[in-house]
Parts: C-alpha cells; structure tokens; sequence
C-alpha cells in the first residue's frame, strides 16, 4: 500500500468509531440549542483528528494534529499542510461514512479564514483563527434587500468618528446569523467613489450596541436565514480588512473561497452522499432512469475533476470559479429534481431533514427546492454566466442601464 491508501485506511477506521450512526435522526427536528450543541462537538471531534481544517496552513493549526499541540513553525503561505490528495480522500471517506456536515462552522473556516490569512493583519488573524478552532462562529453580511447578485450597489454606510466606524443599513440572507458571533460586513465608506471603489470590509463583534438579526422562515420551513439591522453600530478601525474603501478587492478573496476548496467538498458530497444515495433506491432496471443516472455519474466526474484542478493548479482562467460555481449549483438542481420526480408521491411526504445534513440528504423534494439557493448567493448564475461570457470567451460587455 501507498501513502495515500494508507490515509484512506486511517481516515475509514476514524469514520467507523466517530462518525455518529444515528445522527439523522437525532438532528430531525431538534431545536436550534441542540442543533448548534451537536455542531459545536461534531466541529470538535473532527479538529482533536486533523480533519476539520485541512487547507488550513500548518501554522494555524492545518492537517492532523492533537488538540493543544504545538502548531508547526511552517512558514505562512507555503503549501497547505494536507496535500490536495489527502483532502480529496478525506471527503470522499466522509461523504461515504453519510458523516455530518460542518453547517455552522462553515463560513468561519472557508470565508473568514481565507479572508484573514490573505487580508488580515497580523493581530487579526491571533485573535480569530485559534478562536474559530475552538467554535466561533461567523456569518457573511454582504448581500441587502437591493444589491444581491449586484453586490457592488450595496446602501450600507460606515462614518468614520476617530478610531471607530459607525454603521447603518441591513443585510439580507445572511445564513446562520441568529448563530453567529462574528460578521464578515462589507460597507460603502466613499459614497462619491465608483461602486467598486468606495467599499470597505469589516469584521464585526454581533454583540455589539445596534445589531438585530430577525430569522427568515424558507420554503422549506427552515429559519437558517436571517437579516441583520444595523443601526449606528460602532466598529473599532483595527477591524478594518485591508486598506479602507478598498473592501472590494478583499471581498473577491473570501468569494474564492466559497468557489475553491468549499466545491472540492461539496462535489465529494455531490458523489457519495447524493448520487449513491439515489443510486439505492432508484429503479434502476428502468433503462430510462438507468442512462439519467449514467449521465449525472459522467457530469459529477467531471465536476470532480474541476474542483481538484481549481484547488491544485488555481484558476487558469479569469472565469474558472464561475464555471465551477454555475456547473454545480445546476447540477445540483437537476438531479435533486430527478430524484423527486422518480420518487413519486411518496417523495412529497418526507417534511423533515436532518439539520446537519447537506443539499443531497435524501428528502428530495426539501433537497430540490434546497438547491435553488444555490443558483442564487456567491453570484446567481445569470451572473455566472455573464462573467464567463464577457472574462472568458471575450464576447462584448452588456451595455449599461442607467
């Protein structure tokens, strides 16, 4: 054996001992204390293995290690501590073991932290990255009620008033804010400046004087999003990422991150979670049913492959994650749609998902009107397709409205 059919044994006999054998039925229906308790600890298991960040440089506490050791002196920006196989491998045994997702943790350990390693100061990144290790939670505030897909229009504002900013406006769809502890907030602080230019990137403290977080009641019953109100919040200017109103270029950072190593996960996901789950109960001697499973195993190998390229190589074009982003979340949509129509009418009575599961969890009829979320946030796919047209095949820019 290899190396890396070494790790596949390592990781497959730590999924059979850890991963909780009825942990869909336990997150049915639970309450939100449960559900954050169960992430918390989950989050927890798979960080005490070296599981839970491992594109994590070592320096902060990537690849395997023991929780409370000493973090490698390896210099930051090198290579990340788990090769890009290994990786691959590590979420192809999680997917399989049906092991829960880190729904909770998910912003802080892909958005926030790519954000501060590659923007963040120095203190930024010790007060943060140890602390999202240990279960800080964070939320993303930049999509409002009129600068979605449009991010660049957005309305809330930020004075400056000697060392602290002070905020007005609201963001909307922020997933998981009634949880969160920490923000990821993008502000106009030049409002004469270009769109592009007048922007600042914050992090803000949720505790802090002026900040509402209302929950958002989904289609699918589920509350996970939420505005955020900010009325004359006071942020320190040491929260400030990067240089002020220059918040833009630091926004397509944390952006990368939800179309990198986030879709090598979800692909994985995609893989073994979704289709095989499909697989199962599908009538599968239907030679119709049969060649649309044939096919979605040739798009998911595909995907795959993207995802794997993208994180190892990075983008070799100016619209290789837009091409990610729209091949998935429209993948996604198509076979959840798939799986709900073969599944009949008995499909339409499954009204409840574990709340630790992710866009494939097998109550398809939730699943597919789950995954149009994912044609929307990160940039909806008119907008995927437009940057892919203009950056990529060279096509002419659409004309501006005024």
């Amino acid at each position: 054996m290899n190396e890396l059919d070494d790790f596949r044994t390592e990781v497959r006999a730590w999924c059979a001992e850890h991963v909780p054998a009825d942990w869909r039925t336990a997150q049915s229906g639970v309450a939100d204390e449960e559900f954050v308790r169960f992430q918390k600890a989950w989050f927890a298991e798979l960080h005490s293995a070296g599981f839970a960040v491992p594109h994590w440089p070592a320096e902060w506490g990537g690849g395997p290690r023991t929780r409370g050791a000493e973090m490698s002196t390896r210099t930051r920006g090198a290579e990340m501590s788990m090769p890009v196989e290994k990786q691959v491998v590590l979420y192809q045994e999680l997917a399989a073991h049906d092991a829960p997702r880190l729904v909770l943790a998910f912003v802080g350990i892909h958005h926030a932290a790519s954000t501060l390693l590659v923007a963040g100061t120095e203190e930024q990144r010790r007060r943060h990255l140890p602390a999202i290790l240990d279960g800080e939670i964070w939320v993303q505030g930049f999509s409002e009620p009129e600068a979605g897909s449009d991010l660049a229009s957005l309305r809330t504002t930020a004075r400056r008033v000697g060392d602290e900013f002070v905020v007005s406006g609201q963001k909307l769809w922020a997933s998981g804010g009634m949880h969160a502890d920490w923000c990821l907030l993008l502000v106009r602080t030049d409002p004469e400046a270009p769109k592009r230019k007048g922007i600042s990137y914050f992090l803000l403290d949720m505790t802090t004087p002026g900040v509402e977080v209302r929950p958002i009641r989904n289609a699918v019953g589920d509350s996970h999003f939420c505005e955020i109100f900010l009325d004359e919040v006071r942020v320190p200017a040491a929260n400030l990422i990067g240089a002020e109103n220059a918040g833009w270029r630091v926004a397509q950072e944390t952006l990368g991150a939800e179309r990198g190593m986030t879709m090598l996960e979800l692909a994985e996901r995609l893989a073994n979670a979704g289709l095989r789950r499909l697989v199962r109960s599908a009538p599968v001697d239907d030679p119709i049913v049969a060649d649309r499973l044939a096919g979605f195993e040739t798009e998911i190998t595909g995907l795959r492959g993207l995802c794997r390229r993208l994180v190892e190589h990075g983008p070799r074009g100016p619209a290789d994650a837009s091409i990610v982003k729209l091949y998935y979340s429209e993948l996604l949509q198509r076979l959840t749609d798939f799986a709900a129509e073969i599944g009949g009418p008995a499909a339409h009575t499954v009204l409840t998902k574990p709340m630790s599961s992710g866009w494939e969890s097998g109550a398809w009829v939730l699943d597919f009107v789950g995954s149009w979320e994912w044609t929307i946030p990160g940039g909806a796919s008119e907008i995927q397709r437009t940057i892919i047209a203009e950056r990529a095949l060279g096509l002419p820019r659409e004309p501006s409205v005024v």
